[in-house]
């Protein structure tokens, strides 16, 4: 089955190399510059230096190519998916769309899966998530994700085309257990990152994923998703890599605003919408997020991290 990556970000370009180990790939990209560059050099200079392009990646701007492929890999921000499904809408029709970004609009509260639904209700869609740098992907160390997709055939067939030697996929029918584990983990990183960086402790950081993970388990169980999921790669396996590496953008900004220094704004950081979105949803619901609600405050720039700790800390004592 022929695969396009739309999107030539790290992760995007990590999987055009990864998955063109076992046919050909054809990676994405809007700006016909950029892409005769990379084309011609071979090499992502700018998003993944040092990862060579395969000869079996075909590199393109244009957007045709999108519809010749059978499966088209979504390797673009969360924030900017919608309006790219909006803008290739007649390319992505009949498609299968593998979501592989993670994170939860702002503007609507919707998960990847829900976005595609929204923009295209007819297509077949999958989501492929869990514990992986791209650095890691595109060098061939091992790695294993997971591919979340309702229908459990079609989640064998891209299974079977999108592993690889050293990238294993596990298959799931949850796909909300999976988008919500994916997006959350962000959010907890981010607090973790804030607390490694203010010099609270490693204890601290443990604290922090063993309660964000009972957060994002008891939410997607709310959702409807399997709670076991979050015990899986899509929710603990990703949490840890993230909580716990500076190769994490989440785990970088929250060390920032941990050391009161800058952080690049043109780093894509998902998880500080996400933990906007998310406080927002349960407040309008009720629900009680406290992890969620102190990196809203944090990345909102309401609350400096001492007072996150201690608004975390003086929470009524209650049973595990």
């Amino acid at each position: 089955m022929k695969v396009a990556v739309a999107g030539a970000g790290a992760f995007g370009t990590a999987l055009a190399i990864s998955i063109s180990a076992t046919g050909p790939v054809t990676l994405w990209l809007r700006d016909a510059g950029e892409a005769e560059k990379l084309s011609m050099t071979r090499e992502n200079a700018r998003r993944l230096p040092g990862a060579r392009l395969p000869d079996s990646i075909r590199v393109s701007s244009d957007a045709q190519a999108l519809s010749e492929a059978e499966i088209v890999l979504l390797a673009v921000p969360m924030q900017k998916l919608r309006g790219f499904l909006q803008d290739h809408r007649a390319q992505l029709a009949g498609r299968t769309l593998v979501a592989c970004c993670k994170g939860i609009e702002l503007d609507t509260g919707q998960g990847p899966q829900d976005v595609i639904a929204d923009v295209l209700p007819e297509a077949p869609l999958a989501l492929l998530t869990g514990p992986a740098f791209a650095r890691d992907i595109a060098i061939g160390l091992p790695t294993a994700m997971t591919l979340a997709c309702a229908d459990s055939t079609l989640g064998g067939v891209l299974q079977e085309r999108l592993s690889s030697v050293t990238l294993r996929l596990y298959r799931s029918t949850d796909v909300t257990g999976a988008a919500l584990g994916g997006a959350l983990k962000n959010v907890v990183a981010i607090a973790c990152g804030a607390a490694i960086g203010a010099g609270l402790g490693e204890s601290a950081r443990a604290a922090l994923m063993t309660r964000g993970n009972a957060e994002m388990t008891r939410l997607a169980a709310r959702r409807g998703a399997d709670p076991a999921t979050l015990s899986g790669l899509s929710g603990f396996g990703d949490l840890v890599l993230t909580c716990t590496s500076e190769q994490s953008r989440n785990y970088r900004l929250g060390l920032s605003l941990g050391q009161g220094t800058g952080f690049d704004p043109a780093v894509t950081v998902e998880g500080a919408a996400t933990a906007r979105a998310m406080d927002a949803a349960a407040r309008a619901a009720g629900d009680d997020m406290p992890i969620t609600a102190v990196v809203a405050a944090l990345v909102e720039n309401r609350l400096d991290v001492p007072q996150a700790m201690r608004r975390l800390l003086s929470r009524s004592l209650k049973e595990e």
